[in-house]
């Protein structure tokens, strides 16, 4: 692979300045001059003058030259945008307020990436072992759908709440719910958001027809109750246990749904058992991975910015969970300074309710545990170890890390391509999802989806660390709390479980999932030479970057984040 010999790299700036840019000043950076000038007009006025024809030759002649040995397309962070007549009106936009901390511009600067092998593989995909989705419902199931399909009786409403993901986990519980009881599905209601006063309703995020049409074989979906039941009271249920059974489900409700005709649920997270039968399992793939399309505009969008990104080589997409909230409720230490630390620790005294009073785990105890997200700097060591090259592509998605610019520097640094929906957005393009968080959310999850890498910097071994540590009381209390304040830690919350499925259904697309238990006592040895971290880091990780993991193996793993062997099969198992 041939290298340059000249990078482009990033600067980071306040976002007080950014802001103080109006929209036409952005707009420059990406398409000058704004208005398009007639060549030939250009070509005659130089016929007249030949001391300006033979400046003009000899200028394209050097731009040629630099062309062919800098490579001048990649001075623009994605594709250039024509200029045409829509261009010059998308100038007109305000600029959408945001609150990022800081933003990237593009400048020249010296450097490159690893060896190309080294390149080469990271960026090589899992072996899949020949697993595609097979969603092959049983004779049992498809009779019993068309006498789901007639009955007009029995109408089941639920009530979702906290942010995207958690929404769309209780809609495919909601689904689930409706198929056993034998009830038409009402479109569920999204709760309006108290944290970010989003008031996006269904249609506003997904595709309505398409979540319809895709379970035409599996429950009846409605938009509204029928004139005969509106007058109906629904029976009401606000507190359904923990993973509770199919079997549960219909001993509790059935009776008094045939009765009543209406049921309302409400808080669904968790309260569906991981553990179901085969074709349930399997509805519940098709709703995550096939029903819950988003609707056009953000899908058109978040595919936008994903060739926007893509347009310079493969890309990385990281959920960065450095919030100021997040580092409260974890119980711990973002680690930027002694004065940010003392910030939370003093927020926590403040509000103790905030940590779940069941644990008196020390800051330590958490941190060896796995339990604490990763900052920038375990971050950019864990990559670097991997072998990710330094001209990688980033995409960052999660919200405001807690100490602003500061806490993304070490990965800026080495990282210096680093992008989010904000910079790589035109004006006005975000301008429809302004206060809009789930919106904002889905976009984040659509680029991240698209990525050739995703890595979460939280999340992702909370489950593990449960089942391997010996005070699994305690972390037990900690999983269970983690999914009691999920709704107001951040609209991404469970995106890692979500993305950890969809990339596995889409033919195991590369997932790292740092082994945070294992890798930090290598982390915090300061005497290890470099070459020697990097080759254990690699070592630990070489059964965390996606591979297929039976779901089966870890009874209450959930089949949206392991979809094998319920909704997918190999080519074995196929024929």
């Amino acid at each position: 692979m041939a290298k340059s010999k000249n990078k482009l790299s990033y600067i980071s700036v306040p976002s007080q300045i950014i802001h103080s840019l109006s929209s036409s000043s952005l707009q420059n950076l990406l398409v000058s001059p704004k208005k398009c000038s007639r060549p030939g007009n250009r070509l005659l006025a130089a016929a007249r003058n030949p001391r300006l024809l033979l400046f003009l030759l000899c200028f394209f002649a050097f731009l040629w030259t630099l062309k062919l040995g800098f490579r001048l397309d990649h001075l623009l962070p994605f594709s250039p945008i024509p200029c045409s007549p829509r261009d010059q009106e998308a100038v007109a936009f305000p600029a959408p307020r945001v609150t990022q901390v800081y933003s990237l511009l593009p400048t020249w600067s010296a450097g490159g990436g690893g060896e190309d092998g080294e390149e080469d593989d990271f960026w090589k995909q899992p072996d899949g072992m020949g697993y595609r989705p097979c969603l092959d419902f049983s004779s049992e199931y498809k009779a019993a759908t068309e006498v789901i399909k007639k009955d007009r009786r029995k109408y089941l409403m639920v009530v979702v709440s906290g942010g995207l993901n958690q929404q769309r986990n209780q809609i495919v519980d909601a689904v689930v719910i409706a198929r056993i009881l034998g009830a038409a599905l009402v479109v569920p209601i999204l709760q309006v958001n108290v944290i970010w006063g989003d008031e996006s309703e269904f249609s506003d995020i997904f595709d309505l027809e398409h979540f319809k049409q895709a379970l035409v074989d599996d429950v009846r979906v409605v938009s509204s109750l029928p004139s005969t039941h509106l007058m109906t009271r629904p029976v009401e249920e606000k507190r359904t246990p923990l993973h509770v059974s199919a079997r549960w489900i219909r001993s509790r409700y059935l009776r008094r749904l045939n009765k009543e005709g209406v049921l309302l649920l409400r808080g669904l997270d968790s309260r569906l058992s991981k553990d179901l039968s085969p074709d349930l399992q399997k509805l519940r793939c098709k709703v995550a991975f096939h029903a819950l399309r988003f609707s056009a505009p953000i899908q058109e969008l978040g595919n936008r910015f994903a060739v926007r990104i893509r347009s310079k080589g493969p890309y990385i997409a990281l959920h960065l969970r450095m919030e100021k909230d997040v580092w409260v409720r974890t119980g711990c230490l973002p680690g930027l300074s002694h004065e940010h630390d003392e910030i939370i620790h003093e927020e926590r005294k403040r509000r103790p309710e905030l940590l779940t009073g069941r644990s008196n785990m020390t800051y330590h105890e958490r941190k060896v545990a796995g339990l604490c997200p990763l900052n920038a700097v375990e971050v950019t060591r864990l990559l670097k170890a991997l072998g990710a090259p330094r001209n990688a592509r980033i995409y960052w998605a999660g919200g405001d890390p807690f100490g602003g610019a500061a806490a993304l520097q070490p990965l800026v640094k080495e990282f210096p391509f680093l992008y989010n929906k904000y910079n790589l957005s035109l004006p006005g393009e975000l301008e429809p999802f302004t206060n809009r968080s789930s919106l904002l959310a889905a976009i984040d999850y659509i680029v991240s989806e698209n990525s050739d890498v995703f890595m979460p910097s939280h999340g992702g071994n909370m489950g593990h660390t449960i089942q391997v540590a010996s005070a699994s009381e305690i972390l037990i209390a900690l999983h269970h709390f983690a999914a009691a304040f999920a709704s107001s830690t951040g609209h991404l919350k469970s995106l890692v479980v979500l993305m950890q499925g969809h990339r596995a259904y889409a033919g195991h697309k590369k997932f790292i999932t740092p082994n945070k238990r294992q890798m930090l006592q290598y982390f915090l040895d300061t005497s290890l030479p470099e070459s020697e971290f990097n080759r254990i880091i690699k070592g630990l990780h070489q059964g965390s970057l996606g591979q297929p993991e039976i779901r089966t193996d870890k009874i209450g793993r959930d089949v949206t984040a392991y979809p094998v062997p319920e909704c997918m099969c190999n080519r074995t198992r196929m024929r």
